[in-house]
This record gives structure tokens, C-alpha cells and sequence, in this order.
């Protein structure tokens, strides 16, 4: 019963999440409110970025509630994984977008960095390569900020491949008494009753950083942007 209350409640927030979902970005409009931080495209690909992420995950999750209700329980495990990863972008931006704020990183290797979380692929089908969302993104930075979050990462993801858990565990155990091996599916006796409190965890974090840490993050590199348009002029016309 608690469990199914939890999933209850994802559908619910679900709801308020589809009816939020950003249809546009008008880049004229930013250019012509701050001319000076929006003729980045850094900045422009941050906003898609964003708007991206949301439409990713309540898409993941959609899906995930459609199959954890029809007792589905290995793939909803799969697609929450799948949640995580794009959750990570979004929490690899906003860090990225502080780093450049404190010094840390230069505003063009985060230009870079914007594009190859927008147009990076491992299969060749764009010119740049993907950033490695597991150890880069999640183990390295993630982690950082949301201690434990690649633990339960890690863990869906054996779910998700056919290792141990994956395969023996998931679909068998060993009757000692009679020596045999039963083969059945036990996905839900195993994963069900945890899964909508696990997802209500990881979609407050996205709420968090999405709401919260995006906005604040963004307003402060547009004031940044104007404050040091001069050297990053100069430096683009290598001045």
C-alpha cells in the first residue's frame, strides 16, 4: 500500500510537471533585454539545456509510472535510471555555471562544455563526443553535491545489465532443500515497494535544481557576462 501511495504521488507531480513543460525560447527576446550576456551562445544553449532536461525526465518518468502500475518492475527500474543520467546534466550545469562564477573554469571551456552536452553522441552521429555521464558527470561531480546518489546509480544500473542481479537474481533463487533452481520473475517481489519513494527523492532534487539552483546560478553569469564583456571581447578577438 505505501509503496503504491508513493507512486500515486509521482503521477500527481507528473501532472503539474506536463502542464509546465516549456514550449519555446525566444532568443530575440534575450538578446534584446541583455545584449551582452545573450550574444553567447553559451548562455542560449543553457536555457535549451534546461528546458531539455525537464522534457527528458517527466518523459522518462511518464513512462516509468506507466510500467511500475502494470507491475513492470525491471524496466520502470531502467527508465529511473535513465532519469538520473538527465538529472546529472542538469546538476553538471549548474556546477559548471558556478565554477565560472568563482574562478574556477573559463567561460570558453564552458562554452564548449554546453555544447557537447547538447550535441556530444558516442555513436558518430554529431562531430563531437559526448561527455561520459557516469564517472564525469555523476561519480565526479554529482557525488559532490548529493552524496550517494552514484551508489543508487550504480545499483539500478546492475538492473539494468546482465550481470548478477540482472540476470540470476532477477529471475531465479535456489530451493536448497530440494536442490533446484526456480526460475520466476521477481522484480516486484524484490524492487516494487521502494520505487516510488526512490523516484519522489529524485524528483525533488530536479525540482531543486531546475526551480532554485538553475535561476539563481544563471542571473548571477548574465551579470558576469556584462561585467567582463570587455576581456572576454578582447580575448575572443585575441586582443
Amino acid at each position: 500500500m505505501h509503496s503504491n501511495c508513493n507512486m500515486e504521488n509521482v503521477a500527481k507531480v507528473l501532472e503539474v510537471w506536463n502542464s509546465y513543460l516549456c514550449k519555446k525560447i525566444d532568443l530575440g527576446g534575450l538578446i534584446s533585454r541583455n545584449p551582452a550576456a545573450h550574444k553567447w551562445k553559451a548562455t542560449y544553449r543553457s536555457i535549451v539545456l534546461r528546458e531539455l532536461t525537464f522534457w527528458r525526465v517527466t518523459d522518462l518518468l511518464n513512462q516509468m509510472v506507466v510500467l511500475s502500475n502494470t507491475g513492470h518492475i525491471l524496466g520502470a527500474r531502467i527508465l529511473l535510471r535513465s532519469t538520473i543520467e538527465t538529472l546529472g546534466i542538469l546538476i553538471y550545469l549548474n556546477q559548471k555555471m558556478k565554477a565560472v562564477l568563482e574562478g574556477k573554469e573559463e567561460f570558453n571551456a564552458f562554452s564548449d562544455m554546453t555544447s557537447q552536452l547538447m550535441l556530444g553522441s558516442k555513436n558518430k552521429t554529431t562531430k563531437l563526443n559526448a561527455i561520459n555521464v557516469t564517472h564525469t558527470i555523476l561519480e565526479k561531480w554529482c557525488e559532490k553535491k548529493y552524496p550517494g546518489i552514484f551508489e543508487i546509480y550504480a545499483d539500478l544500473c546492475e538492473s539494468a545489465h546482465p550481470n548478477y542481479e540482472g540476470v540470476c537474481f532477477g529471475y531465479s533463487f535456489v530451493n536448497e532443500k530440494e536442490y533446484e533452481t526456480v526460475f520466476e520473475n521477481r522484480w516486484a517481489e524484490l524492487y516494487a515497494s521502494n520505487l516510488g519513494e526512490l523516484t519522489l527523492e529524485f524528483m525533488r532534487v530536479f525540482e531543486e535544481e531546475y526551480n532554485n539552483v538553475w535561476p539563481a546560478e544563471y542571473e548571477k553569469l548574465e551579470k558576469w557576462l556584462v561585467e567582463n564583456d570587455q576581456n572576454l571581447e578582447a580575448a575572443r578577438k585575441g586582443v
